[in-house]
């Protein structure tokens, strides 16, 4: 018998151009999962008031995050995460596919059955469970095995939202973060991905679960009530989403005579155009426009030595009787 391990990434565009970008968005917001509207009204928004404009305007974000050498932070993240913990696991095939563009997750799934895997755990990268993210992870995996005539049996990471060792693992980077900062923050943020108020309201339990990952935080961390904020970002179209909004956040607390803000993406576990786009260029000038002057966006887990042994840990968990914890 032999095991095998997949991480399972949102995706990114190939490039940081509007064709790759129509690409990768006609296939991200095609997604039921992320997208919950009846499918012929969406097809026609999608099709005739986004595609046509909204490539353009992401490919010049993307174009100020594109590395010349890595080229997308997702990307090389999610490379460098997959060969830490094989270095971690070095009897172990891991792998890494992407639900969204390339590597494509079948095909790091069809490397794996290949390769004489017959059990396989999986590691969805997203702490907190949501249908738009987690769901629509499986989703995408059983689709790769339908069309597989050896199916391997399956054991998925439950969400770790509450993990201790994810948990740890996001309290390391966060302290190294502010060991190395020159100056001291007068208030903290910690800024999740959003999602519409509906789907909570529909019984997505990702609001609980972002609470849960706060407190437990907050808990390590220690800092007072007052000096920090929990916040959802990445807002899209024109419904109510998750509250508080963490660019609306920043603005008062400028406005309140706040100078210097730490913000964390603790939802994130590898930096991409949410967290050093938005957070560390659109809503920094959103609070130095308001009147404040420092804003820190802290890194993502990436490849931190914490977030590598903390990715062990839950696979050996998930792996008990496959995997040999030596």
């Amino acid at each position: 018998m032999s095991t095998g391990v997949l991480l399972i990434q949102l995706g990114t565009p190939d490039a940081p151009t509007a064709s790759a970008l129509r690409r990768y968005l006609r296939q991200f917001l095609g997604d039921p999962r992320v997208i919950e509207a009846p499918r012929l009204t969406w097809w026609f928004v999608l099709n005739l008031f986004i595609l046509p404009f909204r490539p353009r305007q992401s490919a010049a974000k993307y174009q100020r995050i594109w590395d010349p050498i890595t080229g997308s932070p997702l990307l090389h993240w999610t490379r460098r995460q997959s060969e830490e913990l094989q270095k971690a696991l070095p009897d172990v095939p891991v792998r890494f596919g992407m639900q969204v563009g390339n590597p494509p997750l079948a095909t790091a799934v069809r490397a794996l059955i290949d390769r004489g895997v017959d059990r396989l755990i999986v590691l969805p990268m997203y702490p907190q469970y949501s249908a738009t993210t987690t769901a629509s992870a499986t989703d995408v995996l059983f689709q790769a095995l339908l069309r597989e005539r050896r199916v391997p049996a399956l054991r998925i990471v439950p969400p770790y939202y509450g993990h201790p060792a994810y948990l740890d693992a996001m309290t390391a980077v966060i302290r190294d973060d502010l060991a190395r900062l020159p100056w001291q923050p007068e208030h903290y943020l910690l800024s999740f991905h959003g999602i519409p108020i509906r789907y909570a309201k529909s019984g997505d339990p990702y609001a609980t679960h972002v609470k849960r990952t706060t407190a437990g935080l907050i808990q390590r961390l220690g800092w007072p009530r007052a000096k920090w904020t929990q916040t959802f970002q990445s807002l899209f179209g024109r419904e109510e989403w998750l509250k508080p909004y963490t660019e609306r956040t920043l603005v008062q607390l400028a406005k309140r005579g706040v100078q210097r803000v730490f913000i964390a993406t603790p939802g994130f576990t590898s930096d991409c155009l949410e967290t050093i786009d938005e957070i560390g260029r659109e809503a920094r000038e959103a609070f130095q426009h308001a009147g404040g002057e420092q804003l820190r966006q802290c890194p993502c887990l990436n490849d931190h030595p914490a977030w590598i042994e903390a990715m062990k840990t839950m696979v050996l968990e998930e792996g008990r009787g496959w995997l040999s914890p030596h």
